[in-house]
């Protein structure tokens, strides 16, 4: 089912052939074509050949294709996603998201019997979810120590190092490799199953929290179930994100739908958490909610728990956190159940791991990448004060960059009306005694924010700020964007990020890359694209700046911008 095809014959909206529309319609269609097309063509610079017997699936069509006609199908993937999401998130189309939903569900199924394609990591996952099903220890024990081993011998360029993934997903890479045993294809099969599950889980939870508004659950879907960029990144490339990304985002529902259950009267800090629609979960506002309070507890405890097993998958994923923490400031009877379980939960995970679960990670803290506009600051420094890696400064400049960014875009958010009405379920303000709305933002104009625009500043600012960081880490902002109101500007941003530097990572394996596009790792990886981030990070500090200041002169009785 291509996009096209899905939403043909429901739209009606005035204005839907518009031209912007009919592009975004056809980039997006073809970019998620070309993703398919990557992996039913079989092994390639793209795709590597998982061992095992062909008729184990994953299948493909095993049609050998030059690395030259791969790398080029996905960078014409990568420029049309990127593309045709920008047009699709501001042109008039209005197709039914109901089918939207569909039409990325069936594509994202379909990818689960491909290859996975663009990087060899899912190879990586295999290898350690078998050292852990043979007993060894994958934060201590590295897949080349055991290179006879048909599945941890498969590793292409990660196989002298332990995991650096939390021991939530070490144990369903276990479980893969219980089931698919000494075979790579079955294990990456199993594992390919769990990922798509996880993308459609998280596709279905959003389209819920966002129900009641069609236009909300349309922008939603773009964002996330049919976002050509996440389908090629997450859903061919099976990166574990993906099993972060659906536990923070059922938190983030289980937290909203606490919300629900507390009553008419629940304190503005908790309204700010967002909540899915009254019509979803069969409550009204009033007597009937605060009957059903004694859900509010187990369902808080519920996104604590949650927030934590999507700690335990990625460590980086806690950053969503303080979107809770921000929205139950001042309720901390609640703030304290979420953040207690939380704790617990990850304390209990990371424990049970042992004591080298960290070692991984903290080495990967002090690295990077090579696309990003960090590598450029530190062949800077190498060239004034000679060799070395300058951890500590780039660390220091990390976290200042991070602090600017996250300040000036909460304080334009505060004032940009990202956060809907109560229709929309992603925020119910209940004005405090006095009139005003309370947990106002810090633009002043009476708007609070709710715990998944918090969580999608905090986000959006790290992954701009990061020394390390890598395309498919970007679908967590995406699916937090999904579950606000419409920001252009910032949705606008990070999908240039995604696209730029999804370009640096042509292909993300090195193993048969053909010689003469050595230029696409020398010159675009690590020139081209840290020169533009650099410019695109130096733009939206401009930008968030400006649209701070604004929002601090904005009067708090005006009304916010739709």
């Amino acid at each position: 089912m291509t996009l096209d095809s899905a939403v043909a014959g429901k739209n009606t909206a005035p204005g839907s052939r518009d031209a912007l529309g009919a592009f975004a319609r056809w980039a997006m269609g073809v970019s998620v074509l070309l993703t398919i097309l990557i992996g039913l063509l079989g092994p390639s610079a793209m795709v590597p050949g998982p061992a095992g017997p062909s008729w184990h699936p994953p299948y493909s069509l095993d049609a050998a294709p030059s690395g030259h006609l791969v790398i080029a199908m996905a960078a014409l993937a990568v420029l049309l996603g990127g593309a045709g999401l920008g047009a699709a998130l501001r042109s008039r189309w209005r197709p039914d998201p109901r089918w939207l939903l569909a039409a990325g569900s069936a594509a994202v199924a379909l990818l689960a019997f491909l290859p996975p394609s663009g990087s060899p990591d899912h190879l990586n996952y295999a290898a350690y979810g078998r050292l852990a099903a043979l007993g060894h220890d994958p934060y201590a024990v590295t897949p080349a120590e055991l290179p006879d081993d048909p599945v941890t011998g498969s590793v292409e360029e990660w196989a002298g190092v332990t995991s650096v993934y939390g021991p939530v997903a070490t144990v369903l890479q276990a479980l893969a490799s219980l089931a698919g045993g000494d075979s790579v294809r079955l294990t990456v099969f199993v594992m390919a199953l769990f990922n798509a599950a996880a993308f459609i889980g998280t596709s279905l939870l959003i389209h819920r929290f966002t129900g009641g508004d069609d236009d909300l659950q349309r922008r939603a879907a773009l964002l996330w179930a049919v976002n050509p960029l996440m389908i090629y990144h997450l859903s061919a490339g099976m990166h574990v994100d993906t099993l972060a990304v659906v536990c923070m985002i059922a938190a983030l529902v289980a937290l909203g739908a606490g919300r629900l259950t507390g009553g008419a009267g629940t304190a503005g800090a908790v309204d700010a958490v967002g909540a899915p629609p009254h019509g979803a979960t069969g409550m009204v506002a009033g007597g009937r909610a605060g009957r059903r309070s004694g859900r509010l507890w187990p369902l808080l405890a519920a996104s604590g728990l949650l927030l934590g097993a999507g700690i335990a998958v990625k460590l980086n994923a806690g950053l969503v956190a303080l979107g809770p923490a921000w929205a139950l400031r001042r309720s901390p009877r609640r703030l304290a159940v979420v953040a207690g379980t939380a704790t617990a939960a990850v304390v209990v995970a990371y424990g049970l791991a042992g004591p080298h679960v960290l070692d991984q990670v903290g080495e990967a803290g002090k690295k990077v990448s090579l696309a990003t506009p960090w590598q450029l600051v530190k062949i800077g420094l190498q060239s004034l004060f000679g060799p070395g890696a300058y951890t500590l400064w780039i660390q220091i400049g990390t976290m200042g960059l991070l602090a600017v960014l996250a300040w000036l875009l909460l304080r334009a958010a505060s004032g940009a009306g990202i956060t809907p009405g109560p229709r929309s379920g992603v925020i119910a303000p209940v004005p405090a005694p006095g009139g005003s709305i309370p947990g106002s933002g810090a633009g002043g104009t009476g708007v609070p924010l709710s715990a998944p625009a918090v969580a999608a500043v905090i986000v959006t600012a790290w992954l701009f700020a990061a020394p390390y960081a890598l395309p498919w880490y970007d679908g967590l902002a995406f699916a937090l964007l999904a579950m606000t109101a419409s920001w252009p500007a910032l949705e606008g941003f990070v999908v240039a990020r995604t696209t730029i530097l999804s370009l640096g990572y042509l292909p993300a394996r090195e193993a048969l890359r053909p010689d003469d596009l050595l230029w696409l790792k020398t010159v675009v990886r690590q020139q081209v694209v840290p020169w533009s981030l650099l410019a695109l990070t130096a733009a939206l500090v401009w930008w968030a700046a400006r649209a701070a200041g604004r929002a601090r002169r904005r009067p708090a009785s005006a009304a916010p911008r739709r």
